[in-house]
């Protein structure tokens, strides 16, 4: 129980200092630390991230930065998704699935290293505006059919993930935030945590319904998750940074590495 614990602490830190996606690792962490295969590490790890991401979210909303609308329909289509991801994970071999667990976390690595680079420090130009605009005036969306598409597509893609992987899906979230939106990138995070918390909840809950979460593991990693997000806040003010990120890429690379021999042997 105590490894656990610890485990869930360090995801926890991790989280609050790399953002939404740094909630990727938990389930690697749970593979390698607690023993579990990935149908296992799973659920296990979407409840233990959506609780630090709904702690995230709340901070978000009393800060006025979650962009509500868009985290609701977001969130609407992954909740729709995330059990279809879930029931395919629970019938998909272990190592087939660790690989491909594998191959994202490698491609999270890639593009977080690439963003530390100096050629990645100059403000991208897009030919075209965002699909979703927001209003000077008021700081808020500008609503749209291009503008809903574009976030309806991205929640089921983190959804699905969500289910099937147990990632909660920032990965994905903030990116799109970025290419189809321009908000702030405070606003992006906010709104992508508002969302993993609630496509969590929907994930967890079919798990538990199914008997495919374990609690015993659950509860002890969950909790570590939600301390080390409180205490990373604090710390992470101090680290933020290129160096940060580019050793949190460093670190997903290793990882998927070990997962991909694992998965070999």
């Amino acid at each position: 129980m105590l490894t656990t614990l610890l485990l869930g602490l360090g995801i926890g830190i991790i989280l609050a200092l790399t953002g939404a996606g740094g909630g990727i690792l938990a389930v690697p962490a749970l593979v390698f630390g607690a023993h579990l295969s990935m149908a296992q590490a799973g659920p296990v790890g979407l409840l233990a991230v959506g609780l630090a991401a709904a702690l995230g979210a709340v901070l978000g909303l009393k800060a006025g930065t979650v962009r509500y609308r868009a985290a609701t329909l977001m969130a609407g289509a992954g909740i729709v998704c995330a059990p279809a991801g879930l029931w395919l994970a629970q019938r998909s071999p272990n190592r087939p699935l660790s690989i491909a667990f594998a191959l994202i976390l490698l491609y999270v690595a890639w593009r977080g290293y690439r963003r530390t680079l100096p050629s990645a420090a100059s403000p991208e130009h897009h030919t075209l505006p965002p699909s979703c605009q927001t209003d000077a005036m008021r700081g808020r969306l500008i609503w749209t059919a291009p503008c809903a598409r574009a976030l309806t597509m991205t929640g089921m893609v983190a959804g699905t993930l969500s289910g099937l992987l147990g990632v909660g899906g920032g990965f994905v979230m903030v990116p799109a935030l970025q290419r189809y939106t321009d908000l702030r990138m405070q606003s992006v995070v906010a709104t992508s945590l508002a969302v993993i918390a609630l496509v969590s909840i929907s994930g967890v809950t079919a798990s538990a319904v199914a008997g495919h979460l374990q609690w015993a593991v659950a509860l002890p990693f969950s909790a570590g998750a939600v301390v080390g997000m409180l205490g990373g806040r604090a710390l992470a003010a101090r680290l933020a940074g290129p160096v940060l990120q580019r050793g949190f890429a460093l670190l997903s690379a290793a990882v998927a590495v070990a997962m991909i021999v694992k998965a070999a042997g």
